[in-house]
């Protein structure tokens, strides 16, 4: 079955991307939810999601020395660029020193560096995953994620995957939206914002990314919403959907609840029925 993939993304954190993904997913029926901010995952944190499966993730392999064989003779020392020997959270697995130990006294091997987590949700099934502090390869991680989610879409033959993408335009951004073809664009009226509306339009731009914008908390300052849209406008897009500021959805976050569920006719009032319908569209 074919099924229909949408992410939703920022050019910065805190712009509210999670919040929209959550208040988005209701609208879909037979979708597979995935949370692509590996980082910092905290979309489950509105769908209070029962654990079905969790897998380690192996990222890079790092340096494991064996003191046993070792003889002190201090190369790997002297060729180590990133002053690992001691302190293997530094390594970055290029092996220089598997490679120039006399001994054989140092091996490459299998680092966890993060788990999957397959949930189950009410509107679904829900693929997360959770990168350990400091540990690289965020994108593989990503990648991953949205693999298992295309499993589970073709297995249960789910039409749509939602995903909540990474903010930025660094590796697991671009992990986020490889293959796409529809993003949910979220910003707000602020100088960060428009700096980094910039910085990911050119990004979805080499793409071929049809995107869809949303400005949340708009009415907190209507100079730079103004100086937003007129910047979307110039790249020859729409704005889908201005959200104003609105306590009532902050409420709703508080209260680990979805937002449009508990707000629908206001999410409606503010065009979100009309961006889904357009989303939905082959």
């Amino acid at each position: 079955m074919k099924f229909n993939e949408i992410v939703v993304i920022s050019g910065k954190g805190g712009t509210g991307k999670t919040t929209v993904t959550s208040s988005l997913i209701p609208y879909f029926e037979d979708v597979v939810i995935g949370d692509c901010d590996v980082d910092a995952p905290n979309l489950k944190i509105l769908f209070s999601p029962k654990d079905i499966e969790i897998k380690e993730f192996f990222g890079m392999k790092k340096a494991k020395r064996n003191m046993e064989v070792c003889n002190n003779c201090g190369l790997c020392f002297k060729y180590c660029k990133f002053n690992a020997i001691d302190n293997l959270t530094k390594c970055e697995g290029c092996g220089v020193c598997e490679y120039i130990c006399p001994m054989g006294a140092i091996e490459m091997v299998d680092n966890k560096a993060g788990s999957l987590i397959i949930s189950d949700t009410s509107y679904g099934k829900l693929v997360h995953a959770s990168l350990i502090p400091g540990e690289e390869n965020s994108g593989k991680l990503v990648a991953e994620v949205r693999k298992t989610t295309k499993k589970i879409a073709e297995e249960e033959n789910k039409k749509y995957i939602i995903l909540d993408g990474a903010p930025g335009v660094a590796c697991n951004v671009i992990s986020s939206i490889t293959g796409i073809k529809k993003a949910v664009v979220v910003t707000e009226p602020t100088l960060s914002g428009l700096h980094d509306m910039e910085r990911l339009l050119d990004l979805i731009a080499k793409f071929r990314i049809k995107p869809y914008f949303i400005i949340n908390k708009y009415d907190l300052s209507n100079e730079i919403s103004e100086k937003l849209e007129n910047f979307i406008h110039e790249k020859g897009y729409e704005i889908s959907v201005k959200i104003p500021f609105e306590k009532e959805i902050f409420n709703c976050i508080n209260m680990k609840k979805i937002p449009s569920t508990e707000m629908k006719e206001f999410f409606n009032k503010i065009g979100f029925d009309k961006l889904v319908e357009e989303l939905k569209k082959d």
